[in-house]
Parts: C-alpha cells; structure tokens; sequence
C-alpha cells in the first residue's frame, strides 16, 4: 500500500512516522521543504519529495502513485489541494482545515468514487467521531458542547501561547466568523466572543472563547443546541481581539513604503518566532466533549475528557500527536477497507459506523493518549 502524505510540517511529520510504522505501507512525504524531508528521512523508512504544493497543478503528477494521500497543507491551501487529489480519483484523508464549504465537492467525490474524510484532526476530528457515535447511542440528542485548545506547559509573556501548527491557521480562526446552534437555528457571533472561564482536571484556570470548531455538525446532527469553544490562558482572547479590531489580523492587502501587504501575513510572520515552540519546550492539548439527550426514557450526558502532553520520548508536540495519529488511525482505516463509504465524509461518519470509535480509543491508548469516557444520568 503506497501512501503520500502532503505536507511534512509539525503534525504531517507526526502522521507520516505513525504510518511508516506500518511494514505494508510505503510512505512518501512531500514538502517545500529540503531540511523538513532530511529530517524526516532519517527518522523513519520514508521516501522524501522537494515540491511546492502551492502549485497545485503538479499534484496530479506528485500523487500518481498513491493508492491513499493524506493532506496535511496549510488551511490557504487545503480546499484547492483536495479538490485537486479528489480529481486524480485517489482516496483522501484530510486535515487542512480551509474556510471553504468542503460540501462543495461532494458530487465529485462521489462522480470519482472518492472516500474523502475531512476535518480529521483533534476538533475538529476526534471530537466528531464522538459525536458521531454517542449521537448512535441516544434516542434523541439535545446538545452537544466542545471545550478543545492546545497550550504551552508554561506560561511566557506576552501571548503565554505557543503554535503548534499554522500560526496562519490559529490568526484566520480569530477573524472567521463563529457559527453555532441555539433552540435549533445556526446563530453567528464574532470568534473570540463570549468568553468564560473552566476548570477541567489537570490544568489550571483557562478561558474558552467562540471559534467556528462546529464545521460540518451543522449540517450533519440534529441537535438544538451545539456549540464549540477554543481554550486558552485567561486573558488571550482580548489581547487577540485588540489585534483584531486594530487591522493586524485583516487579509486585504494595504501599502506600506509603497509596496501592498496583507497585514495577517506581516502579523504571522511577526508572531511566529514568538509563538513558536523552542527546543525543549512541551506543549498540551485539553478538550471535553459533552452530548446531552434521551436514552429509554432517561436525560443522559456522554462527557469524554482528553489531557494529553508532549512526548518527551519521540520529540512529538502533543497538538501533533493528537491531530496526526488521529488522521493516521483514519487512514488505516480507509487503507484497509474498514470505512469505504463514499463522497465528502466528515469524521462523525466514521464516529456512526459500527466499532469505529472503539478502535480509535484503542489505537489512541498504543501511543499513550487515553479519554476518560463517562455516562451520566441527569434528573
């Protein structure tokens, strides 16, 4: 089984050295960049590919091969790069996490005979196939709410945050407007807005604020009330929102010194340096899941919580470890034959087939990565 995965970066290294592990699957990894591929090639059996994956007419050729490609591209990128490998007619796992309505390219899929799962990460992506499947288990779902953020161990000023994956990607999810679902109809809010504070086991006081996590839910689970919120340290959210409201985040571009720039690309490029994990610092990913409704007769709650941290063994950031296996374990499904159904497939497709979640669980549990799952009964 010949795999490609697009993109070596943070979680798409992760992806393809959880893949490589794998004696019947050939792994190539394909990046802009040289040192990236180096890297990775002495780290685990994998070919390595010099390309620039902006270019999208060279995908074709670059995925010729494959049998499955996993896209781990930019979210600028994604929506134009997974139309691209859905087009060569080749089965895709997807977590590039673009603005663009992947709904979009359902018809093709199909027409192409495509098993396309998208949004397959930690939230979106885990947090779905838990819905998927609790949504299974319910007679009828009420609510779904998800708290998810990945943070630094430790907490620097000024930003106390670290990116583990697109700074790009983190800036664009502080200007896209916030859907989520009250009594029943999609409201839209500010991202960054309605913040609170939580305190979930084994982490300190955080600050949750609107972001658009609920993606693909809205269209694909009937529940009147769902709602996704980012965590981060208190304070983050209106320190970013400052930002916001000054231009630093906007994508039109303005003159400066006589030249046109894009004021979110000159922001990213600013924080990156800052925001960038330094060798030897660790990171964490915390998120809870909560789905309320009926069951016989009976309110329940599925509460599945997550704590999980940096691999000090492997050198694996944690929002790496968590968004990477999680798109592995997908693609060894869909490699295998365990999950074939065809078009665009949000993860809480495969969440609702039979035994999926219980797989995930336990392919999680190898790589030391455990949810605590609970079922309580509600008055």
């Amino acid at each position: 089984m010949r795999i490609t995965v697009l993109g070596a970066g943070l979680v798409g290294s992760a992806i393809v050295k959880d893949l490589a592990q794998e004696t019947d699957f050939n792994v190539t990894a394909i990046d802009i960049s040289q040192q990236a591929l180096a890297r990775l090639e002495t780290q685990a059996p994998v070919k390595g590919v010099q390309a620039d994956l902006s270019q999208k007419e060279q995908i074709p050729a670059l995925i010729a091969d494959a049998d499955l490609v996993v896209c781990a591209v930019p979210g600028f990128m994604g929506f134009q790069t997974l139309e691209q490998i859905i087009r060569t007619g080749k089965n895709v796992v997807d977590i590039s996490f673009f603005g663009e309505d992947p709904f979009a390219l359902d018809e093709l899929a199909k027409k192409k005979g495509v098993t396309a799962v998208v949004d397959c990460g930690v939230a979106p992506g885990l947090s779905n196939i838990i819905a998927g499947y609790v949504e299974t288990q319910l007679d009828r779902v009420e609510s779904y709410l998800c708290y998810v953020g990945g943070l630094p161990r430790i907490r620097r000023w000024p930003y106390e945050y670290k990116v583990v994956f697109s700074p790009t990607d983190v800036l664009e999810e502080y200007t896209r407007p916030a859907r989520f679902v009250e009594n029943g109809q999609m409201v839209v809010r500010p991202a960054l807005s309605d913040v609170e504070l939580i305190d979930l086991p084994g982490v300190d006081t955080l600050e949750a604020f609107n972001t658009d996590g609920l993606r693909s839910l809205i269209k694909t689970m009937d529940a009147p009330f769902m709602k996704e919120k980012t965590l981060r340290f208190p304070g983050h959210a209106n320190l970013m929102r400052a930002f916001r409201e000054s231009g630093f985040l906007d994508a039109e571009p303005v003159k400066v010194d006589g030249k046109m720039v894009k004021p979110i690309s000159l922001t990213s490029r600013l924080l990156f340096d800052q925001w960038k994990l330094k060798e030897g610092e660790e990171d964490f990913t915390v998120m809870r899941v909560m789905l309320t409704g009926e069951k016989g007769g009976q309110r329940v709650r599925y509460t599945y919580d997550l704590l999980d941290f940096y691999d000090r063994e492997t050198q694996t950031t944690s929002m790496a470890r968590t968004t990477g296996y999680t798109a592995a374990i997908a693609a060894r499904l869909v490699a295998r034959g365990r999950f074939t159904q065809k078009g665009i497939l949000p993860p809480e497709f495969m969440g609702r087939a039979p035994q999926l979640l219980p797989t995930f669980l336990q392919e999680y549990a190898k790589r030391n990565i455990h949810l605590n799952e609970m079922l309580t009964t509600l008055s």
